[in-house]
C-alpha cells in the first residue's frame, strides 16, 4: 500500500489500530488464564467420549504418574525414615500416652477377665480387682519402650514412606491439585503477566503488518501466533534458564521456579508435613501398611509376655481357677484387644511426635540440597506431557479473536 493510503486508512480506523496491541495483550492474558485453569480443572473428565471429546485437568488426569513421581522424590531424597524416627524419645512417648494407655489397659483387662471367667471376676473383691489391673498397668511403660525400640531398630522393615505418600495422595484427588497449585501460584501469576507483555509487543508488530498489507489473514495468523508463542515462552521461562544467566550481557535472568527455590522448599515442606507425612498417616502406614505384619506380630508377642510378667500375683490363682489353657486364651484375647486400641492410643502422642519429627523443616533442608534438575522435577511433570495441548488451545483462542478483529476492520 502507498503511504497516503496507509495514512488515510489509519485516519478512518485509528481507534481500531490503537486497540490492536491492547487486544493482543488481552489475547495473551486470556489464553494464559485459560491454560492455567485447564491445568487444574475439571477434577473429573467432562465430555462424551473420553479422552477425545471432552477435557479433564492436566494435573488430575495425570495424577497417577505425578503421585508416583512425588512419592519417589519423597522416599529417595527427602525423608529418611531412620533419621526421622530417631528423633522420638521412647520415654517421652510413654509419658505422652500414659493416661490414655492406662485407661486402655484397665478396659482391656476387665473385658478379658469378665469375658473368659465372669463368675470368678465377680467373686473377687473390688480391691483385688484393682490390684490385678494395677499390676498389669505397671508394665505398660516398659512395653511402650520395647515397642519403640523395635520400631526404631527395624523402621525400614515396618514403614514404607513411599506407600504412605501414595496412600495420602490417592485418598484425596484434590490434595495433589492443591499441592501443585499452592506451590506454583507465583509461577501461574507470572505466566498470566507474560501473556500481557508479550501479547502487547506482538500486537504492535501485528498493527504494523496489517497497516502495510491489509491482508485479512494477518489478524487471525498473528492472533494464533500470539496465543501459541506467549504460552510456549511463558511456560519455558518458568523453568529456564536453570542457572542464573546474563542475557545479552545486559541483565540477569533465571527461571522463576528456580529463583524461588528457598521459598518453594519451605512451602512444600509445610504442605507435605501438614497434608501427607502427618503423624496419623505415618501411624496408619506402620500399623496397616504393606510391611506391618511383622510389627503387629511382635507387638502381640510383647503384650502376651507383659501379661505373663505383670500378672504374677493373679496368675497362680487364675491358673488354678480357670486352667492353664484358658489362661493362655486370655493372654491371646488381651493381645488381640490391644491391637484394636493401638492407633487411638498411639495418636495421643501426636502433638509431641509432630514437633519432634519436624517433617516440614527436614524436607525443606533436603530440597535445598537437590540438583537443579531434581528440583525442577517437583513441578515440571505437571506441564511436560500435555503442555502442547495448552499451547494449542492458546493458539486457537488467539486465531478466533484475530478473525473477529478482521471482520471488524473489513466490515
Amino acid at each position: 500500500m502507498r503511504v497516503d493510503a496507509i495514512i488515510d486508512d489509519f485516519t478512518r480506523h485509528w481507534p481500531v489500530y490503537l486497540s490492536m496491541p491492547f487486544v493482543a495483550a488481552v489475547i495473551g492474558y486470556v489464553t494464559k488464564r485459560v491454560a492455567i485453569e485447564m491445568m487444574f480443572r475439571p477434577l473429573r473428565f467432562v465430555g462424551v467420549a473420553e479422552p477425545w471429546l471432552g477435557w479433564q485437568g492436566v494435573v488430575p488426569r495425570n495424577s497417577a504418574r505425578m503421585i508416583r513421581t512425588s512419592a519417589e522424590l519423597i522416599t529417595s531424597r527427602l525423608v529418611d525414615p531412620r533419621e526421622v524416627v530417631e528423633r522420638l524419645d521412647p520415654d517421652e512417648v510413654a509419658r505422652q500416652i500414659q493416661g490414655p494407655l492406662l485407661l486402655t489397659v484397665d478396659r482391656i483387662a476387665r473385658e478379658v477377665l469378665e469375658q473368659h471367667h465372669p463368675q470368678l471376676w465377680e467373686l473377687l473383691p473390688v480391691l483385688a480387682q484393682d490390684l490385678i489391673i494395677k499390676q498389669v498397668q505397671a508394665g505398660t511403660p516398659a512395653l511402650v519402650r520395647k515397642v519403640m525400640a523395635e520400631v526404631r531398630a527395624n523402621i525400614g522393615d515396618v514403614l514404607d514412606v513411599g506407600q504412605v505418600a501414595v496412600t495420602a495422595l490417592e485418598r484425596d484427588k484434590e490434595l495433589l491439585v492443591r499441592l501443585v497449585r499452592d506451590i506454583s501460584r507465583p509461577e501461574m501469576a507470572f505466566i498470566a503477566r507474560c501473556g500481557i507483555y508479550f501479547g502487547f509487543t506482538l500486537g504492535v508488530v501485528q498493527t504494523v503488518v496489517w497497516a502495510l498489507t491489509r491482508e485479512p489473514l494477518v489478524l487471525p495468523v498473528f492472533g494464533a501466533a500470539i496465543g501459541w508463542f506467549t504460552d510456549w515462552l511463558a511456560i519455558k521461562l518458568v523453568f529456564f534458564p536453570r542457572e542464573r544467566t546474563r542475557f545479552l550481557g545486559l541483565f540477569w535472568v533465571q527461571g522463576v521456579f528456580q529463583r524461588r527455590r528457598a521459598e518453594v522448599a519451605r512451602q512444600y515442606g509445610e504442605l507435605i508435613a501438614r497434608e501427607v507425612m502427618t503423624v496419623p498417616n505415618i501411624v496408619e502406614g506402620v500399623l496397616r501398611g504393606p510391611r506391618s505384619d511383622r510389627l503387629l506380630e511382635m507387638i502381640q508377642q510383647l503384650v502376651r509376655k507383659s501379661v505373663d510378667d505383670q500378672a504374677s500375683i493373679a496368675k497362680p490363682f487364675v491358673a488354678v481357677a480357670v486352667g492353664t489353657r484358658r489362661f493362655q486364651e486370655m493372654k491371646h484375647a488381651a493381645a488381640d484387644k490391644a491391637m484394636t486400641y493401638l492407633d487411638s492410643t498411639a495418636l495421643q502422642a501426636e502433638p509431641y511426635a509432630t514437633k519432634a519429627l519436624d517433617i516440614g523443616n527436614t524436607i525443606a533442608a533436603k530440597m535445598n540440597q537437590l540438583t537443579r534438575v531434581e528440583y525442577e522435577g517437583l513441578l515440571r511433570p505437571a506441564f511436560r506431557q500435555d503442555e502442547w495441548k495448552l499451547i494449542a488451545v492458546g493458539a486457537v483462542i488467539g486465531a478466533l479473536v484475530g478473525h473477529l478483529q478482521a471482520l471488524l476492520m473489513l466490515g
